[in-house]
């Protein structure tokens, strides 16, 4: 099982030649001519749009995925695609460098989907995702992108998922494994992933591993693959660990390095809005007043702030739902599920549930809860103006805050602007634009049949004769009757709002410099010194302990201080006043397969 290559390809890159390991089926990858993808094409209508659709046959792709892809309406690959699919076609190994909603999952997944044996039956790819959300979403795009290739199975592992459902799909048979590394880990050592016949393997969002503790699960994972093997590892940032790895496992890995351009970053619209956080809540549902129906999804720092949120703006009338830590797998599933056809408008949720989560329909992200690094910023944002669509972030900021914006404006390349808290006068305009919308739409639409249209005439035309009423009169009481017992213009007390805005522009008066040297980070008298029961003997490092306190309370790695282990403990430093729940819980969160117990250092 070896690619065919021509001896001129061969005699023109010695070092190309010699870096291709993997032994997929065997098939032709060269780049065809201009004159053999035109005889190759999916049909007849690849043909007439061959204008509008050139930049993916380029690549040698069969017929079946560029008829894929031409159905999708994929004309243009992106940066990452346009570098990594290339060498990947030709089974280097690859270090690739590009921020989140850039494609890189396509990058991967349209190379290696042409390099599957179909006629075999075990798993060739492994790619490995630091979440379970992102695992089902890179499954999802394996399934989405093989439906020229039906005979390829694509299976997602994950922690939460039926293991017994896993045993039966991996002994049925799979080509392409997607999972979080625990579960990776548990096939492997139960013998269920024949990890001998994998010829490739994927590390998805390497950062993220390294933040989340993962490092020490990925190694030994490497450890376990065939010598002869092609590795893929992408990163949005390139730590000092993930360059140590990759000299490590990758053998003359082609690198690329994919910077976002400002074009790109500007379809994400990112303003700010200065508030205190004892006004927060109140300025979050008047910035939902003006959104459209759209899908939202409001990040917040801690489970127990994403439950206080929905609640508030359930009781506000918001179709809501809460994704964070504690909710069950499947209940997850579905949540995303619906918010993905529209049964939920508005999701809350934490950083560590929300990664990968890619949903369309998303057209505002709302930062409720400053995070604590660019890279969670990038992250957050990114679930919305994914892949060139376009999309609006709004962040939350305090005053002590502000120092914050200059870093992330530095990481998005562009300008975080302004945003005025919307007023009773705006939200008003908003809502009676909204009902002109719909009377359009209705007007528009006529969905009723024609037997009722005429028993709602004669309604109409009995109410006009009974009380003396115009059209236009009954239009409005039609009018009063959908909007309920609410009222159409707010009319709520907004004193505190010019207050916020006389406070915000003191602020913006102070001295810059003396702003600059704000530090965001916490201070120690903010910190409480806490003990857990694992330690050297237990072979842990702080990177698990960080990665699994973070997954539990939303924690970010800011946050989580000052880490010392010894032989049969550890202490660590986190924030005071943590509550209670959050504390319980983090008591039965396991480390290295051993509990925390953790507790409060005397």
């Amino acid at each position: 099982m070896t690619k065919e290559k021509s001896n001129d390809e061969l005699a023109s890159s010695e070092a190309i030649s010699k870096s291709t390991k993997v032994n997929f089926e065997e098939k032709n990858i060269e780049t065809a001519q201009s004159s053999q993808l035109n005889e190759s094409s999916p049909s007849n209508q690849t043909n007439e749009a061959s204008d509008e659709f050139d930049g993916f046959t380029g690549f040698g792709f069969s017929e079946g995925l560029i008829d894929t892809l031409f159905k999708k309406g994929y004309k243009e690959p992106t940066p990452i695609q346009k570098a990594a699919i290339p060498e990947l076609m030709l089974g280097r190994d690859l270090l690739g460098q590009a921020q989140t909603g850039t494609g890189k999952t396509a990058a991967f997944a349209l190379p290696l989907l042409e390099r599957i044996n179909d006629k075999e039956r075990h798993p060739q790819v492994l790619v490995l995702t630091p979440t379970r959300e992102l695992a089902m979403q890179v499954a999802e795009s394996f399934k989405a992108y093989s439906a020229g290739h039906p005979n390829i199975n694509i299976l997602a592992v994950y922690g939460g998922s039926d293991f017994r459902s896993q045993l039966y799909a991996l002994k049925k048979g799979v080509e392409i494994i997607v999972g979080t590394p625990g579960r990776v880990m548990d096939h492997i050592r139960q013998g269920t992933l024949t990890q001998e016949t994998l010829q490739c393997l994927v590390l998805d969002e390497a950062d993220e591993m390294l933040r989340m503790g993962f490092i020490d699960d990925i190694e030994w994972i490497l450890e376990q693959l065939p010598d002869e093997r092609q590795m893929v590892f992408f990163s949005a940032t390139m730590p000092t660990e993930i360059r140590r790895l990759s000299k490590r496992y990758l053998k003359n890995p082609a690198e690329i390095t994919i910077k976002s351009k400002k074009k790109e970053a500007q379809l994400i619209k990112q303003r700010y809005i200065t508030i205190q956080n004892s006004y927060k809540l109140e300025v979050l549902k008047r910035v939902l007043e003006l959104s459209f129906g759209e899908g939202v999804i409001i990040f917040a720092r801690t489970k127990v702030i994403t439950i206080k949120l929905a609640e508030s703006l359930e009781a506000a009338k918001h179709n809501v739902a809460v994704l964070n830590g504690d909710v069950p797998q499947n209940l997850r599933e579905r949540t995303v599920e619906r918010l993905r056809q529209g049964g939920i408008d508005v999701l809350v949720a934490t950083d560590v549930a929300a990664r990968g989560l890619d949903v369309e329909r998303i057209g505002l992200v709302i930062n409720y809860d400053m995070p604590f690094d660019t890279e969670a910023y990038v992250h957050r944002i990114g679930r919305t103006g994914r892949a060139g669509r376009s999309g609006q972030a709004i962040l939350f900021v305090s005053p002590r805050e502000r120092s914050f914006l200059s870093n992330l404006e530095r990481v998005v390349g562009q300008t975080i602007e302004k945003m005025e808290i919307p007023t009773n006068e705006l939200i008003n305009k908003h809502r009676i634009r909204k009902i002109k919308k719909d009377l359009l739409e209705i007007a528009s639409t006529n969905t009723t049949s024609d037997e009722e249209g005429d028993m709602l005439k004669d309604v109409i035309k009995e109410v006009e004769e009974e009380l003396q009423l115009t059209p236009q009169e009954i239009a409005l009481a039609a009018i009063n009757l959908s909007i309920g017992e609410n009222s159409l213009l707010l009319n709520d007390d907004e004193s505190w709002i010019h207050q916020a805005d006389r406070y915000r522009k003191g602020n913006d008066r102070r001295d810059s410099r003396s702003r600059h040297r704000r530090e965001y980070a916490m201070t120690d008298k903010d910190k409480e010194r806490f003990r857990v029961e694992v330690g050297h003997r237990d072979r842990v490092k702080p990177g698990n302990i960080v990665g699994a306190i973070a997954n539990e309370s939303g924690l970010n790695g800011r946050m989580i201080g000052r880490i010392q282990i010894f032989d049969n403990y550890s202490l660590i430093d986190l924030p005071k006043g943590m509550p209670s729940n959050i504390f319980k819980n983090l008591k039965k969160v396991k480390v290295m397969n051993k509990e925390l117990k953790i507790n409060r250092h005397s």
